[in-house]
């Protein structure tokens, strides 16, 4: 079965530096096949029948290895393909350049959903559904104040964000 792995935080500037090479060669050390990575900012794919068991030992190598630790977001295809198809936003038609995604590791408690401000960073907008956020960021994803940081504490979970043009680019390669 296929999956996709999402690291938060590698990669970013000058923090957290991990060559996509040495990542894909840690998933297989870790018992991934098939593995595959995609831009620099910690996309793999990966076959696994237990993709938690590998992530969780990727994530024991980077610590090792290179001395931060780091976070992963699981999806399958089949949720891949979910996501594609449950954005309100690209389905209003929604310019792609203004649309992103947080993945979220855990599904949000709907106390939790309570507590987000839909007002916080007007004229962006976002939807939750499932385990993902939609973003409708007119102005960019440097100017809004829906950051990760805010969905994260909100939503008690922690969340990797990815533009709607590589979600698209992962489906693709994941089909």
């Amino acid at each position: 079965m296929q999956h996709l792995a999402l690291l938060r935080g590698i990669n970013l500037g000058d923090k957290n530096k991990l060559p996509m090479k040495e990542l894909a060669a840690i998933f297989a050390a870790c018992g991934a096949a098939e593995v595959r990575t995609f831009q620099q900012s910690g996309n793999v794919l990966f076959a696994a029948h237990d993709p938690t068991a590998v992530s969780g030992q990727v994530l024991e190598k980077i610590a090792a290895r290179y001395s931060y630790s780091g976070r992963i977001v699981l999806r399958s295809r089949e949720e891949l393909q979910g996501a594609a198809r449950n954005n309100p936003f690209a389905r209003a038609g929604a310019p792609e350049s203004q649309l992103w995604v947080y993945f979220l590791a855990e599904r949000p408690r709907p106390a939790n959903l309570k507590l987000l401000d839909p007002l916080r960073s007007s004229p962006d907008a976002f939807a939750v559904r499932d385990r993902d956020v939609y973003l409708h960021l007119p102005g960019g994803m440097p100017q809004t104040k829906l950051s990760n940081v805010y969905f994260d504490k909100t939503l008690d979970t922690f969340s990797t964000a990815r533009s709607w043009s590589t979600v698209g680019k992962l489906l693709t390669l994941m089909q």
